[in-house]
């Protein structure tokens, strides 16, 4: 069994007594941490993914110490400059131990979950595209003053037809001549 967590903005794969270095929290040695946020588990094969999170799912694990990780050292250096800078960082770690995933949420729930979930989208979707068909037809039959073509819609079921028109001739030799 495992379970991927986000524990401090990252996130891990864990298992049941597994060690894992972790950027700083809070707290002191010996003491027990919670940790909220899973976003998948496995169990005996079957695989469960949160929507981001599976709700009341949790891990517990223990805090075996406060260390710094390897020294990542940091150096820039502009040629023919004489521009040299060394410096050096260590990250403060956590090391932790997991001791317990539980995964409450049952497959029933998330199940039926998901099959209102996927009904409601669709009478939604319908709504938002009349809506949408209206407000275009609305806007394509303002004036327009700065366009050059006239535009016509015709409408066959459901589809919105653009068809653009041409100005008459008429109108161009009048503008010549005066």
């Amino acid at each position: 069994m495992y379970a991927i967590v986000e524990i401090a903005g990252l996130q891990y794969k864990v298992q049941k007594d597994q060690r894992v270095y972790v950027h700083r929290l809070e707290g002191n040695e010996g003491d027990k941490v919670k940790f909220d946020r899973v976003l998948l588990a496995e169990q005996k094969s079957t695989v469960t993914v949160g929507a981001p999170v599976i709700k009341g799912a949790s891990v517990t694990a223990s805090i075996l110490g406060h260390v710094k990780a390897d020294k990542v050292i940091i150096f820039k250096k502009k040629r023919r400059k004489g521009y040299e800078k060394k410096t050096g960082h260590r990250q403060p770690m956590t090391q932790i131990s997991v001791t317990d995933i539980q995964l409450t949420a049952s497959k029933k729930t998330s199940q039926s979950a998901k099959s209102t979930a996927d009904q409601t989208p669709k009478v939604e979707t319908k709504k938002s595209t009349k809506k949408v068909v209206a407000s275009k037809k609305v806007l394509d039959e303002s004036p327009k003053k700065s366009t050059k073509k006239a535009v016509t819609i015709k409408k066959s079921g459901d589809t919105v037809i653009k068809k653009p028109v041409k100005k008459a001739a008429s109108n161009k030799a009048d503008s010549k001549k005066a």
